[in-house]
């Protein structure tokens, strides 16, 4: 029996969920579906260029898993790209650490503690809010997750 996946650890949600090529309509696309772990690992060792060491660490992983991940996401975007593919991250056993909120009237986007949240724009003063890591299905976890890494 294999043993089960743990969680991990995405820094935030991304700010867009989904991709596709210009002036092609949505329903002709064949789809590729990106793990949250995945575009978490793509933007650690591509667009932070961390090593493979560092970026295992951050996201509570060990480094051949990471290198797995790694090879997985860049396969699937290398799909996307070449083929046309339409591209969702969506998915996957994670722990987002921060958040994004979004004010939906004035557009200024505020980090905050994933285990808080923000019921008024600090800009503006609107309570039109998108809640990014909401989005993904997360939330439920946070209470439960800061009570296990502060037992361990």
């Amino acid at each position: 029996m294999p043993r089960p996946k743990k969680e991990r650890i995405v820094s935030t949600p991304p700010l867009y969920a989904s991709f596709k090529p210009t002036g092609v309509k949505r329903t002709l696309l064949e789809q590729v579906s990106l793990s949250l772990d995945e575009y978490e690992a793509i933007r650690l060792a591509d667009h932070l260029h961390m090593d493979q060491k560092d970026a295992a660490q951050e996201m509570g992983i060990s480094r051949p898993t990471f290198s797995r991940l790694i090879e997985q996401a860049h396969e699937k975007v290398a799909s996307f790209l070449i083929e046309g593919k339409e591209m969702t991250i969506e998915g996957g056993r994670v722990h987002f650490k921060g958040n994004i909120v979004q004010c939906a009237d004035c557009g200024c986007m505020h980090r905050i503690p994933v285990a808080s949240s923000l019921e008024v724009c600090p800009s503006c003063g609107s309570t039109n809010l998108i809640d990014h890591a909401g989005g993904f299905g997360h939330g439920r976890c946070c209470g439960e997750y800061e009570e296990r890494s502060k037992e361990q």
